[in-house]
């Protein structure tokens, strides 16, 4: 599978392309706000990409973080006070942006990027996609030894007893009960778009409702398995990574059906440093920066060009490594947009049952 996404060219080409990027002059006093999620990915983008980008440049960028509100995004196009100029959103976020004139519409010969260069290019008119994270599942190798092999065995409370760890969210929850329920990943969606399809998920996740422990932020997941509250835990693989890397802890993914989503950035509408904001997508999306990412996170670059240059004691680790890309669902983020609000309420009615 991976072979099709990758076109391998050298270090050396990728390094000539990211110099010709329209960069364009910069003065010290250039600034740019980048918004994303925090903790230790954030920590990543300022290693990899806003640090470089200023040395590049000289446009110091400052930080902020959210969680994903749309509504702030809105309120500062609304009322005309964007201090945000780039911010890190997800597919369906960028989908419903785009939709409602909340971001700006992409100008790639601006951007001086290939857009069939990159994995998902085509589909957002309102953003580049930079990076693939997995959410997956993780256990405690030392708690169990003979761990969760398919994603079946998240909602087999008689083979791995204990409680289970998942978002407080409908999307993935919904996907990987229709999975572990017999539905052929290919099939996920055209299933889950039917109200059958939606009831088959909610009884499948009816059998473990009560062994789960619910999180909200993805700090959480990792914390849980820690403390022992869960013997399982859906997770973005980031995280798992870095909890095994920098604190030592005893855990494991599991990768059936792991499931993609991009990361994306995009410019809210009327920010002030627009053309500041197109030199950092256009870093962002290079080869070298999105290679450069994978030493702090191990998520996949978006750059088809980027993985020739990702280190080969890192490539395992990626989502799109070869022992784990064979059975991938890459969420919709064109149907999360149009069916998100309607699946939300009826999931959260659901948990408050």
């Amino acid at each position: 599978m991976m072979k099709s996404f990758v076109n391998v060219v050298s270090a050396a080409a990728s390094l000539a392309a990211v110099a010709l990027m329209p960069v364009g002059p910069a003065f010290a006093a250039d600034q740019l706000t980048v918004t994303s999620y925090g903790g230790p990915y954030q920590a990543g983008l300022r290693k990899a990409m806003f640090e470089p980008f200023s040395k590049a440049t000289g446009i110091k960028v400052a930080e902020d973080e959210f969680n994903g509100e749309v509504a702030k995004i809105r309120a500062m196009v609304k009322s005309k006070t964007v201090t945000w100029d780039v911010v890190d959103v997800s597919p369906a976020l960028v989908l419903l942006l785009c939709a409602d004139g909340s971001v700006e519409t992409i100008d790639w010969k601006k951007l001086g990027l290939d857009r069939s260069k990159l994995l998902a290019g085509d589909k957002y008119d309102c953003g580049v996609p930079y990076v693939i994270s997995a959410k997956i599942v993780a256990y405690d190798r030392n708690k169990l030894p003979n761990g969760p092999k398919t994603i079946a065995d998240l909602f087999n409370t008689q083979k791995f007893p204990g409680k289970r760890g998942l978002q407080k969210a409908p999307h993935q929850n919904l996907e990987w009960a229709l999975i572990a329920d017999g539905v052929p990943i290919k099939d996920v969606y055209k299933v889950l778009d039917t109200p059958e399809g939606v009831q088959r998920a909610f009884k499948k996740l009816d059998t473990i409702k009560k062994d789960v422990v619910w999180y909200a932020s993805q700090s959480q997941p990792a914390q849980l398995l820690a403390d022992g509250q869960v013997v399982m835990t859906t997770a973005y693989n980031g995280r798992i990574y870095d909890a095994v890397k920098n604190s030592g802890k005893p855990f494991e993914i599991m990768w059936d059906a792991q499931q993609w989503e991009f990361g994306v950035w995009a410019i809210p509408k009327g920010s002030p440093r627009l053309d500041a904001a197109y030199k950092f997508l256009a870093f962002a999306g290079s080869p070298q920066a999105q290679a450069n990412l994978t030493h702090y996170m191990p998520y996949g670059p978006a750059n088809k060009d980027a993985t020739a240059l990702v280190d080969a004691s890192i490539r395992p680790h990626l989502p799109t490594a070869p022992d784990h890309a064979g059975n991938v669902v890459v969420i919709d983020s064109a149907f999360w947009a149009e069916k998100g609000d309607e699946l939300r309420q009826r999931f959260n009615a659901w948990v408050a049952k």
